[in-house]
């Protein structure tokens, strides 16, 4: 059964709408649980854990000492964008480097990323960036200012983590749905383009398309 058939939204229309895998990735406490929760049209599907002294000894809390849960496989959640014909459905992934063993399988199929930047803890997110330019996944970083943190302008980010030239880099409060649907879409319009540069004969890859279950 592929995810059209089983996801087909009548209140847009009887035409099936186009279906995208999207990676919510970035450091430990870097807002991914958080930003899947806040635009997901369901109810999101999480596999938090509660923090022990013993994953404290291997999960840094250093910067999100007021953090006490992590994910260990998996958030899941979904937007339709209908301007656009889509829905997205969204796969948060663990940030922890112990789990990082995860993100080939989670990464298969995937259309996009976006990578979220705890500026309090910059360097997390440097794992996840090197690794969806690696596999060629389209991605957008967006940086979740926390409260109290050091302030940076897209532009900065950018150039600190010397992406490739026409990388969006925005700023989104994970917490805020608004802005995380407008991050989802900033993704979208990226990923068309670069498909359209670079495979202008050949259809950009999909769930609906390519991906059975």
């Amino acid at each position: 059964m592929s995810w059209r058939g089983s996801l087909k939204d009548s209140k847009v229309s009887d035409a099936p709408l186009e279906l995208w895998k999207i990676l919510i990735a970035g450091g430990f406490g870097a807002g991914k649980t958080t930003l899947v929760g806040a635009v997901s049209e369901t109810e999101p599907l999480t596999t938090e854990e509660t923090l022990t002294q013993a994953s404290v000894r291997t999960d840094s809390v250093q910067g999100v000492e007021s953090k006490t849960t992590t994910t260990v496989a998996l958030d899941f959640g979904t937007i339709t964008l209908r301007r656009q014909w889509m829905r997205l459905l969204l796969f948060g992934t663990p940030g922890q480097e112990r789990f990082w063993f995860m993100w080939p399988d989670l990464a298969k199929g995937a259309v996009g990323a976006i990578v979220l930047v705890d500026t309090r803890r910059f360097e997390e997110c440097y794992p996840a960036v090197e690794y969806f330019l690696s596999i060629g996944i389209p991605l957008v970083v967006a940086v979740n200012h926390f409260d109290g943190a050091d302030r940076y302008e897209p532009e900065e980010v950018h150039t600190a983590l010397d992406l490739p030239p026409g990388t969006p880099v925005v700023l989104c409060d994970a917490r805020d749905a608004t802005q995380g649907r407008q991050a989802l879409i900033t993704l979208v319009q990226h990923a068309l383009a670069l498909a359209i540069r670079n495979r202008p004969s050949s259809p950009l890859p999909s769930l609906s398309r390519s991906t059975r279950v």
